[in-house]
Formats: structure tokens, sequence, C-alpha cells
């Protein structure tokens, strides 16, 4: 694996920081959150400027569409990057109507963008279905995760099957754009809390001149970079089971440590609306719970690496 961007993939992640410079922040996810609503003019324009659909590319693929989801989760973007761009293109192989939500059969608590979402894929076990909503398919749930959540409905919607086999592919791609969302939000959260520690005087001095403090973030970024690699890892060779359960538990486990450590580096402030980082860090704990969490993640992985099953 090359640690060094090339050329196009050095050209995504200005175009889109760019783009994400108009259509994101802090700001904006808040006052979204208060609405509950999702980010379809950010939507839009990822749409127009091309970037849903980069994991299709004659030059593109899995790898560049982590770099996008990443680029977002960073921002603070409320849209449902993971599963539209990487998720809903490796599956199906073509773009899904937006916002794309996923679940598992039997799930019985809110998911992600379940209120908003157009298309709802089905982790059906052997196989994976697509199922269309429509208004009425879910009801609105209230969140403090960061996320607009939903109780999906689907007492009658067989949905498009997708064969033999598309189960274990959905949770594959499902653990890495899982992973690839908690890296972007726990830079997001990294890059607060380290602007804060900065600012904040105690004893005369900045609190992050104090070795301590500085010893734990290093930590926490220490483990922030194994996720990120891990990865990007995993979309490049293409979500291989053991790969994606690997980059999804060690994202997972950062995650939590990155959640205690911020808050506690904040005054526990992230928990308010008076502090930007409840836009990430809350988000945290939506995503390390996604999925089987991650216990399911390290199941996975024993699973792949033991019995050579997806």
């Amino acid at each position: 694996m090359d640690f060094e961007p090339n050329e196009e993939q050095r050209a995504i992640v200005e175009a889109v920081g760019a783009l994400l410079e108009q259509h994101a922040g802090a700001e904006r996810a808040i006052a979204l959150s208060a609405k509950a609503e999702v980010d379809a003019d950010l939507d839009a324009a990822l749409a127009e400027a091309g970037f849903l659909d980069i994991a299709l590319g004659d030059e593109t693929g899995a790898l560049e569409a982590t770099l996008l989801i990443e680029a977002v989760g960073r921002a603070g973007g409320v849209v449902s990057i993971g599963a539209s761009a990487l998720v809903a293109p490796m599956l199906t192989g073509r773009l899904l109507p937006g916002p794309v939500a996923l679940a598992a059969e039997g799930e019985r608590g809110p998911v992600r963008f379940g209120a908003h979402a157009r298309t709802l894929i089905l982790d059906a076990g052997d196989e994976a279905r697509v199922v269309r909503l429509e208004p009425g398919n879910a009801e609105p749930v209230k969140s403090n995760f960061g996320y607009p959540m939903g109780r999906i409905a689907l007492a009658a919607a067989p949905g498009e099957a997708l064969g033999a086999g598309s189960g274990a592919a959905l949770r594959r791609w499902w653990r890495v754009a899982l992973a690839a969302e908690a890296v972007g939000a726990m830079s997001g959260a990294m890059d607060v809390t380290v602007e804060y520690v900065k600012r904040r005087r105690q004893f005369g001095k900045a609190i992050g001149s104090f070795q301590g403090i500085q010893h734990r973030l290093a930590e926490c970024a220490v483990l922030l970079e194994g996720s990120r690699w891990l990865t990007r890892e995993a979309a490049s060779q293409g979500a291989p089971p053991e790969a994606a359960a690997t980059a999804a538990a060690h994202a997972g486990a950062a995650a939590g440590r990155v959640f205690n450590e911020t808050h506690q580096f904040t005054g526990a402030m992230g928990f308010t609306r008076e502090h930007d980082l409840h836009v990430w860090s809350m988000r945290l704990q939506a995503l390390r719970l996604e999925a089987g969490g991650v216990a399911g993640h390290r199941r996975a992985i024993t699973t792949a690496r033991w019995t050579r099953t997806p």
C-alpha cells in the first residue's frame, strides 16, 4: 500500500475540502440538528460535483470514496455519506436515491437517517435487499447522537434481492464505511479539542502545555491514525472480511477513547450546545454501536480468521 496520495487523490481531497468550507461546519450541523434534518443542500452539491459516484469511476474507487467520507465526517456534514458514496455503489454497482439508510432485518431500534431515507439497504442474512421507501415508512426519533434518526416500518416491502452472498458483502462495506465515518468524526473532535487546550489556561499556562494532557492527546492521535490507515487499507483491498472487521473494531474502540478524553479536556462542555465538540463526539457514540458494535466486529474478525467464511 502506498502511503502517499497520488495526484488525483490530492486533487479530490482539495476539491471536496473547498466544497465543504461552503456547505458544512459546526454551526450548520447544530442548526440542522435542532430541526432533526439532513443537509439536502450539501447532498446536492456533492452530487453535482460528481463526488457521490466516485467509487464507480474509471480511475477512482473505494479508496477515493473513503477519503471523501473522512473529509465529510471531519467537516461535520449531515448526509448519509458512507451509505450513499461507498456501500451502495460497491454493493449494487450504481447510485441509489438518497439519503440511504442501512439496517439489519428485525432491527427494532432507530437507524441513522431512517426518517429521511429514500432507500434502505437491508441486511437479511445471506442476502441483502434494496428497499425503496415512501413517506410514512419511517417515524422520526429524537436523538442527541448528532444524526437525524428514524424507526423504519417494513411490513410490506420485500424490495430488490441482491442474491446469495450479498448480505456478507453488505456487512463488509458497511464496516469500512463506519470506520471511515468514525475517522472523520474523531478528526473533527480532536481538532476542536486541540484548539481548546491551546486557549484554556490554568496556573498561568495553557493546559495544552501540560505534559499529562499532551501524552493523552498523543495516544488519541495514534489510535486515530491507526484507524485511518486500517480503513484505507481495507477499502483499497476491496473490503476483505478480516480487514473490514479489523478496521471497524479498531475505529470503534478508538472512538470510545477519543470521546472520553476530548470530553475530559473540555470539562465535559462537549455534552452541551455551548461547545462545538458535541457535533463530532456524540456521533462517535452512534457509530461505535452500529452494525453489531465493537463486539460484533471483533466476532467477525475471529470468524474470518479461523473459519475463512465471510
